[in-house]
C-alpha cells in the first residue's frame, strides 16, 4: 500500500470553533500591529517637539491622523467579518467568515493595514513617504477593471439564434436582387 503525498490528499476544511480562534488571533495581531506603528510615530511627534525643538510636524500629524482612521475603518471591517452567531444556549453556531482564507475581501482590509504600516514607519526618515498612498487609487482601479470593468466592457455581444438565419436570407436576398 502506497502513502499518499501531500498533494494527492484533500484539504481538510476547518472547524468553526477553529476558525473562531483563527480569527481572534488574526485580530489581535493586526491590532498589535496597528497600535505599535501608531505608537512609534506618536513617540517621533513628541521627540521632534520636545527634544528637537522643531514646532509641531503638522503633516505628520495629519498622517497620524489619517492612517490612524485607516487602521480603525480596516479593523472594525475585519471584525464585523469575523462576527460570530450563536444560538440561544449559548453555543456557536457559525465562526464567521474566516479572516485568513485565500482571496476573500479580508484580505484587501489586512493589505490596507499592511501598507499603512509600511507607509507610516517609512515617513518617519521623510514625509514624502505618504505619497504612497497615492499608488492605492491605482491599485483599486486595476482590480475593478480586472474583476469587473474589462470583462463588462470586453464581453462579446450576445447571438440571437432565430435571428441570424433571417439576416442571412436578407442578405443573400440583397445580393441577389444587385446582379
Amino acid at each position: 500500500m502506497a502513502l499518499s503525498s501531500g498533494k494527492d490528499a484533500k484539504r481538510g476544511t476547518k472547524g468553526q470553533k477553529q476558525i473562531l480562534v483563527e480569527n481572534s488571533k488574526t485580530l489581535q495581531f493586526y491590532g498589535y500591529m496597528s497600535c505599535t506603528s501608531s505608537g512609534i510615530h506618536i513617540i517621533y511627534i513628541i521627540a521632534s517637539i520636545f527634544i528637537f525643538h522643531s514646532g509641531i510636524p503638522y503633516f505628520s500629524v495629519l498622517g497620524l491622523i489619517f492612517s490612524c482612521s485607516l487602521y480603525v475603518g480596516c479593523w472594525w471591517f475585519l471584525k464585523v467579518m469575523s462576527r460570530p452567531t450563536y444560538n440561544d444556549n449559548g453555543q456557536l453556531i457559525d465562526g464567521g467568515i474566516d479572516l485568513n482564507m485565500e482571496s476573500g475581501m479580508s484580505e484587501h482590509a489586512k493589505d490596507g493595514i499592511i501598507f499603512t504600516v509600511f507607509v507610516e514607519v517609512l515617513s518617519l526618515l521623510s514625509l514624502y513617504f505618504w505619497f504612497l498612498w497615492l499608488l492605492v487609487p491605482l491599485r483599486i482601479f486595476y482590480l475593478l477593471w480586472v474583476n469587473f470593468l474589462g470583462p463588462w466592457f470586453f464581453a462579446p455581444a450576445p447571438q440571437d439564434e432565430g435571428s441570424d438565419s433571417k439576416k442571412k436570407h436578407k442578405r443573400n436576398a440583397a445580393i441577389k436582387g444587385f446582379r
